[in-house]
């Protein structure tokens, strides 16, 4: 096998082809920008609470540079596009997007249009709440 072949191979299936077409570059800046955001928020201590989601995030949309129709995407909006249409037979069906091999973000995305995160976000908060002042002078 041509070691050259198989370089050219590694470089189109690995995804950092992405980064240099079509404005893939600013995709790479943001993805830097999340990493320092990260770094400030968990080695700096600098509200740790809202840059590692921020920067989490950010990481998450910029790392996935696939073209639709990918098997191997973070996202598939033609997934999103037939939830949406009213004449499709997967409209509102999250069974559906289950069931076509899902990406993170698009498993992550049925909590949000599920409802399920504010909860979750509701008793992580009441977690997070010292009352120990509250306690101590009643």
């Amino acid at each position: 096998m041509d070691i050259l072949e198989t370089l050219k191979t590694l470089w189109t299936d690995s995804g950092f082809q992405s980064f240099f077409v079509d404005g893939g570059w600013k995709n790479l800046v943001m993805i830097v920008i999340s990493c320092v955001l990260l770094y400030l928020g968990i080695k700096k201590k600098f509200e740790p609470l809202l840059l590692v989601g921020i920067a989490f995030g950010c990481l998450l949309v910029n790392i996935s540079n696939f073209g639709p129709g990918s098997t191997d995407a973070l996202y598939h909006p033609e997934l999103w596009d037939a939830f949406l249409d009213k004449s499709s037979p997967d409209y509102h069906s999250y069974g559906a997007i289950m069931a076509n091999n899902p990406g993170l973000l698009d498993i992550l995305y049925i909590g949000v249009k599920a409802g399920i995160y504010p909860s979750l976000i509701f008793m992580g908060v009441g977690a997070m709440t010292d009352f120990g002042p509250l306690i101590a002078n009643p």
